[in-house]
């Protein structure tokens, strides 16, 4: 069998890495029939995802590299990651936030690109636990108060919650808990760790899914902001069933059979960054 010249070998390992983690394993046969290209080009693809610890080899194919389900990758080292994929989702998420509106914005790194898109909009309350998020509005605050260019001082109002401060820059507990449960949002804002159809919104860290569950029972509008890696991951702690939410905004790279399985799912599901001719794809 002749190699596909068609995709690039960086291309063929995003597809063979999707197909991983949305399977949870492949075979080496299975990849050479849908990629049309010979088995010694799949191997070395899988030789080369394993370097990067992306995946493990087993025999005969690969599987998702394990990870702890209590594993908490700090701030630093997810905010580098989908950068494009968050921009997009951030985007699509800050129409649904209304002028004068009073939301919630939970911690996380594509919340916290969610936040500079907000900027954005006059006029908001903005509850959150994220030290990074509210830190977002106070420099925007600090810039406009001071002459300086960007959002005009005052377009946001800022609460941030109290309590212990997660590897995520985030803070939960009983204090967080208590401001929580004394406020009613209009929308809650939510980012994850983790989403799948049988354990609905979960995280590694107890305490912040516990802070989790307040923020949503608060809410009358729950979105869920989450890139394609998050689909298919499940955490340690679950907070939230699907049935709890209403909107699910994740980007143009989850794969066509996880789309056509959330569909059937009572959220809406927002594909941000695609075309409207593409949705039917």
């Amino acid at each position: 069998m002749s190699d596909n010249q068609n995709l690039l070998a960086e291309q063929r390992r995003a597809l063979i890495l999707d197909e991983v983690r949305r399977r949870g394993g492949v075979r080496v046969n299975e990849l050479t029939r849908k990629l049309n290209v010979s088995d010694m080009t799949v191997r070395r693809d899988l030789d080369a995802l394993a370097r990067q610890g992306l995946v493990e080899k087993v025999h005969g194919g690969a599987v998702p590299v394990s990870e702890p389900s209590a594993h908490e990758p700090g701030f630093e080292a997810k905010s580098g990651l989908e950068l494009s994929a968050k921009e997009d989702i951030a985007k699509a998420a800050a129409e649904m936030a209304a002028p004068g509106s009073a939301i919630a914005l939970a911690g996380g790194t594509t919340a916290f690109a969610l936040a500079q898109q907000l900027l954005e909009v006059p006029d908001l309350t903005v509850v959150t636990n994220s030290v990074r998020v509210a830190d977002v509005f106070y420099t925007a605050q600090r810039a406009a108060a001071s002459g300086g260019t960007g959002s005009r001082a005052g377009a946001a109002t800022v609460v941030l919650t109290g309590g212990v401060r997660t590897p995520s820059d985030t803070l939960v507990g009983p204090v967080a808990d208590a401001a929580i449960r004394s406020l009613h949002f209009d929308v809650l804002f939510l980012g994850v760790h983790g989403i799948s159809v049988e354990a609905g919104l979960s995280t590694p860290n107890l305490a912040e899914a516990e802070t989790n569950r307040h923020f949503v029972r608060s809410a009358r509008r729950v979105v869920v902001v989450a890139d394609h890696t998050k689909w298919g991951t499940v955490g340690l702690s679950s907070f939230a069933t699907l049935d709890e939410v209403d909107v699910l905004v994740t980007d143009a790279g989850i794969p066509a059979q996880t789309r056509a399985e959330f569909a059937e799912l009572p959220p809406e599901l927002v594909v941000a960054g695609e075309q409207p001719d593409d949705a039917d794809i």
